[in-house]
């Protein structure tokens, strides 16, 4: 947006991250509002309290045309925020499926209120979408699907990791993590070995679940590799044989986006707004199921040509659906409709004939 002559803010909540700096050099002014994640009693709620004062703030000073707001704590600040300091237009992001609220009265109470207070909702798979509309009450009209945007450097194919097998290359990045289901997969990977296919499983991820996943690998004999975090990711997909995201649940997947984007072979269970992007491109199965699990790798190691030819297929579907410029221009239209809606009600009265055509002429 900045490239295309936007002035665009980013508020930050809580902490900067490692992509400050780039952000800085493409125009992009970095707010840093200080809100702190955890209550330490008073004087974490009054640096709380001077934080949204901050908000409130800079938002009356810059008149934006367009608040736009990430993730739960975003959206649930910045409905009243908004308000306060008169922003034409707020969009709150529906960003993954609601199991963290479920059993939290607060959060959702804190929910509802706030999509009340906000203009438009944006989801980024129709699954999210529709939960949001079963779920939380919100009308069709209120929300879209607009998915997650790929940098031009996704697409690029990379020179491949190195990776020390002589066996196929199962790759999965995710953080280890049980909702990420790898339990099912290291015991996919045992099935596989066990009927003479075997593969070496390489996990790009750290997370509370590394020490028990380990100790699985070791007990069933699996070559697997624990790489932890890693921000070079682009190696290894390129070196992969097959990816594979065997979540329990999911909303709309980066890292499977980012294996479509270079052409890769995917085996991924059904959850989410993971159909959304693989179905004809990829091998969906059930999650928490192993067997099943095993047979989707056994498809794609064991028919490498029909692998390369929905490696293709997802490669050339991404390229048409998941390009940054394609969810820029999808936002930037929304935001002409919101805020062509905002003025229409803003000048339009309805018992007046000379307002009505005024009306007409805006939209």
């Amino acid at each position: 947006m900045s490239g295309r002559g936007i002035r665009t803010h980013l508020l930050v909540l809580f902490d900067t991250g490692p992509r400050e700096e780039e952000l800085r050099e493409s125009g992009v002014s970095v707010v840093r509002l200080g809100f702190q994640r955890r209550s330490l009693g008073l004087r974490s709620a009054v640096g709380n309290v001077r934080a949204f004062v901050r908000l409130v703030s800079f938002l009356r000073r810059e008149r934006p045309q367009v608040l736009q707001a990430f993730l739960f704590h975003a959206y649930v600040l910045a409905a009243p925020a908004a308000r306060m300091a008169r922003v034409p237009v707020l969009i709150a992001g529906r960003r993954s499926l609601g199991f963290f609220k479920r059993g939290n009265r607060t959060a959702l109470a804190l929910e509802k209120v706030a999509t009340r207070w906000t203009d438009f909702l944006v989801a980024n798979a129709t699954a999210i979408a529709d939960e949001v509309q079963r779920d939380e009450g919100v009308p069709a009209q209120k929300i879209a699907v607009i998915p997650n945007g790929m940098a031009p450097r996704e697409f690029q194919t990379v020179a491949p990791a190195d990776v020390l097998t002589s066996l196929p290359v199962v790759l999965c990045v995710a953080n280890l993590a049980t909702h990420k289901g790898h339990r099912y997969l290291l015991e996919a990977c045992a099935e596989l070995q066990e009927t003479g296919a075997p593969c070496t499983l390489v996990l790009v991820g750290d997370g509370p679940q590394r020490p028990a996943l380990q100790q699985l690998a070791v007990q069933r004999g699996i070559d697997t590799r624990f790489l932890g975090a890693r921000t070079d990711v682009s190696g290894f997909l390129t070196r992969a044989d097959v990816v594979v995201l065997p979540s329990l649940f999911e909303g709309s997947s980066n890292a499977v986006m980012e294996a479509m984007a270079v052409g890769r072979p995917i085996v991924a269970t059904a959850v989410g707004g993971t159909p959304e992007l693989l179905q004809g491109r990829g091998v969906l199965v059930p999650p928490a199921d192993a067997p099943a699990l095993a047979d989707g790798l056994r498809q794609m190691l064991g028919n490498r040509e029909n692998a390369a030819m929905l490696g293709r297929r997802a490669r050339e579907w991404a390229l048409a659906n998941l390009t940054a410029d394609t969810m820029v221009d999808r936002y930037l239209t929304l935001y002409g409709r919101l805020l062509d809606r905002t003025a229409c009600d803003r000048h339009a009265e309805p018992h007046d004939d000379g307002n009505r055509d005024a009306h007409r002429n805006a939209t």
